[in-house]
């Protein structure tokens, strides 16, 4: 790697051997401490990991907690039916991630006979997990030298070095890797708090938009810091325009019961429990329309949902005793809300939740 960088002063030429040692000075000190992850148990690092693919902390703690309380091991977690998983997940968003949880909680049971693998190229072949996921889950739980480029160590590094070009870009993401790999320490025994270390770094000092520059602890080193551009990069492509989608559910109200459909496990809350779309056939039953009531708009990853809910009602002798069936289920919202509903739909059943 250059000693000098293209514009700002140059490096020490000690300084990549100090980095590491920098970071975790800095993290003993700032960094965040004892999180409920904090441990060297593949299983709890691996499901933290998952849970904070695009999630911040402070939202995963309480579903993480309530996961390893219900599934203490990956036995467990792989033993358990995939509607749990979901409904344990519901609220947490990116549903294919409790999906791929699953099927990985399977396959490790099945494929590795409780024998963790070392080796995060071993790692990524499981569903949802990614080189960057895979790295951190074998640096944390067994001290293995292998480089994370998470969003917050993307951000880090584009700012150490300057990197103009707008991003998502394929160059700038395998230079970013390159550098990701040359800073690592060499002692395997430091990978652990080096790790955290840099994901800290991202997420309490070199913030989104005004990095708190002066308590960076590499800031003498940063390129943009020199330049007084911090908060202007990472530079993005410019996003189309975000999609609307607009539904139209149906609430066929049978007394104090909804019919409730599973939803296909490809597309928009997959695998979870919802009213059907006004488009699916309705349960038997004389129907009639009784209301429509528009929701708050819901934002997904790259799509906005416009709601709306109809509720139909029938006479209770007309509507076959609510027999429930493998096309959908009679119950209540308070029954339906134990399942795990998409979060719009449980803000909904929450304002028809009878005993």
């Amino acid at each position: 790697m250059a000693k000098k960088r293209e514009k700002g002063k140059s490096f020490p030429p000690q300084w990549q051997a100090l980095w590491a040692e920098r970071l975790i000075a800095w993290h003993r000190v700032a960094g965040r401490r004892n999180l409920p992850w904090h441990t060297r148990d593949p299983y709890r690092i691996w499901l933290s990991e998952v849970m904070l693919q695009q999630t911040q902390v402070p939202t995963v703690i309480p579903y993480y907690e309530r996961f390893v309380a219900t599934w203490p091991t990956v036995e467990a977690l792989a033993a358990a039916p995939l509607e749990a998983v979901l409904a344990a997940w519901s609220g947490l968003g990116y549903y294919a991630r409790a999906r791929n949880l699953h099927r990985a909680a399977q396959q490790i049971v099945r494929a590795w006979g409780g024998a963790w693998p070392h080796d995060p190229d071993v790692w990524a072949q499981l569903p949802g997990v990614g080189r960057s996921t895979a790295a951190a889950i074998c640096a944390f739980a067994f001290g293995t030298r292998a480089a994370i480029l998470d969003g917050n160590v993307e951000r880090v590094l584009v700012r150490l070095f300057g990197i103009a070009t707008p991003l998502p870009d394929t160059a700038v993401k395998r230079q970013l890797w390159q550098i990701a790999e040359a800073l690592l320490p060499e002692s395997p025994t430091a990978m652990p708090e080096y790790t955290q270390a840099q994901m800290d770094l991202g997420a309490l000092v070199c913030t989104r938009g005004i990095p708190n520059c002066a308590y960076c602890p590499v800031a003498q080193w940063c390129t943009a810091y020199a330049v007084g551009n911090a908060a202007a990069l990472p530079q993005r492509k410019a996003r189309a325009p975000v999609p609307e989608i607009d539904w139209t559910l149906r609430a066929y109200r049978c007394g104090t019961r909804y019919w409730w459909v599973p939803r296909p496990n490809q597309g928009i809350w997959g695998g979870l429990w919802a009213l059907p779309h006004a488009d699916e056939p309705p349960p038997p039953g004389s129907w009639q329309r009784a209301s429509s009531e528009a929701l708050p708009a819901h934002r997904l990853t790259h799509r906005r949902l416009r709601i709306t809910i109809e509720e139909w009602t029938t006479p209770a002798h007309l509507c076959y005793d609510c027999q429930s069936s493998t096309q959908g289920r009679w119950a209540t919202a308070r029954e339906a809300l134990a399942w795990g509903l998409p979060r719009p739909l449980a803000a909904w059943a929450e304002t028809r939740a009878v005993s």
